[in-house]
């Protein structure tokens, strides 16, 4: 019903808001970073990612304000490449001032930084890119929410699809950053939590050579086969965040096995391929919008703006105590496109939402999956349930 409002709300004129009307003004933060280069020019690095998904949200917002008198307003600050965050021109100054609605479309250093800069501790900041579990954890905040999934939520949507499917032996090949160790961390995790077996866990060690040169691919098969010569296992899970390596492990292992994990099958937030619950018509406004598909990281910035839009239409205001409460409310949620509400969890306010299994090209699976039940949700399935969360908010 809300996503038939919302389609409605775009085709209706604007209606004047009364003199009680509410406006909220919503920063929007990133870094001016220096561009990837692509693995492979059939998929060119997507520009502007983060900022065009908070757009689009912005619209949204806007669209259903016209039937509540609110509206809502995007101020984009991107900080130069090589400046601190903190010596960005506005954005001290603006926090400072009473920008009390954060999205912040940072790296981790960039958002430790952000959060340490004076007056943000009252306002309600929005991580729609960081996907550390201890932010969730030890290191959580009680202004702090994530609508960009955990490694935790990734590995055991994961790992709850290879359960289900039988292929509980895993070989886990990691990459040496520590974002790589990181996710490996969590696989770990998850295959004790459901029930599976790391059969084999080895680093990745070697350097591939150029990776458009024919030399390049053949050092890449003679360097994978003799690594993957283990014992049998079902499937080869990769970790390798930074994308260095884990594009060349199928279809050049010793063993026939499927590849997962950052590459292969890999657990998303969003996917160019999801199809069902309407996203289509999400899909389409965003690629007229961006002229490129939407990623995970535009959807967790569109997430974050719908999330504001539908607390500021349940508190009647903008003011961050109420925003705040509207946030952690049970009956809270954001449609999503993605088959259930999307609410916060109140013990360490990370967004629960479905994991996204696919391939470049296909929608494998949505987790939870069925089977995997809990007493309340089994959205909560998905990373740190309430009992087990080392995070000391509670609401």
């Amino acid at each position: 019903m809300k996503c038939l409002l919302l389609a409605l709300a775009l085709l209706l004129p604007p209606v004047a808001a009364d003199a009680e009307g509410i406006e909220a003004e919503i920063l929007h933060v990133t870094r001016d970073e220096e561009p990837a280069i692509p693995f492979s020019f059939l998929e060119p690095v997507p520009e502007g990612e983060g900022v065009w998904g908070a757009r689009l949200g912005l619209a949204d917002d806007n669209a259903s304000g016209r039937f509540t008198g609110q509206s809502f307003r995007l101020t984009e600050i991107v900080v130069p490449r090589d400046d601190t965050l903190g010596d960005t021109p506005g954005l001290a100054d603006r926090l400072a001032s009473g920008a009390r609605l954060v999205v912040s479309d940072l790296g981790r250093a960039d958002l430790d930084a952000l959060l340490a800069l004076p007056g943000t501790a009252d306002d309600v900041i929005f991580n729609a890119r960081v996907t550390d579990d201890d932010l969730r954890r030890e290191a959580c905040r009680a202004n702090l929410f994530h609508t960009a999934l955990s490694r935790a939520m990734r590995a055991d949507a994961l790992a709850q699809y290879l359960v289900l499917m039988g292929w509980k032996d895993w070989f886990l090949v990691v990459g040496p950053s520590a974002d790589d160790k990181a996710f490996a961390a969590a696989v770990r995790a998850a295959a004790t939590r459901f029930g599976a077996r790391i059969a084999e866990d080895k680093p990745w060690t070697y350097e591939v050579g150029n990776r458009r040169t024919d030399s390049g691919v053949t050092n890449a098969r003679e360097e994978i086969r003799p690594l993957t010569k283990v014992g049998d296992h079902d499937v080869l899970i990769v970790a390798d965040e930074a994308d260095d390596f884990g594009e060349y492990l199928p279809y050049r292992t010793a063993l026939a096995r499927p590849v997962a994990g950052t590459h292969g099958l890999v657990p998303l937030g969003w996917s160019r391929a999801n199809e069902q619950w309407g996203a289509t018509q999400l899909q389409r406004r965003f690629e007229k919008q961006a002229g490129r598909p939407m990623t995970a990281r535009d959807y967790a910035s569109w997430l974050a703006l719908r999330g504001i839009g539908e607390a500021m239409t349940r508190a009647g205001g903008n003011d961050p105590a109420l925003l705040r409460a509207a946030l952690l409310a049970p009956d809270f949620g954001v449609a999503g496109f993605k088959g259930a509400p999307l609410s916060f969890r109140r013990w360490d306010r990370q967004m629960r939402q479905p994991v996204l299994l696919a391939t470049t090209r296909s929608l494998v699976a949505v987790a939870p999956e069925d089977g995997f039940l809990h007493r309340v949700t089994p959205l909560d399935t998905l990373g740190d349930d309430e009992p087990e969360s080392a995070c000391g908010q509670r609401g």
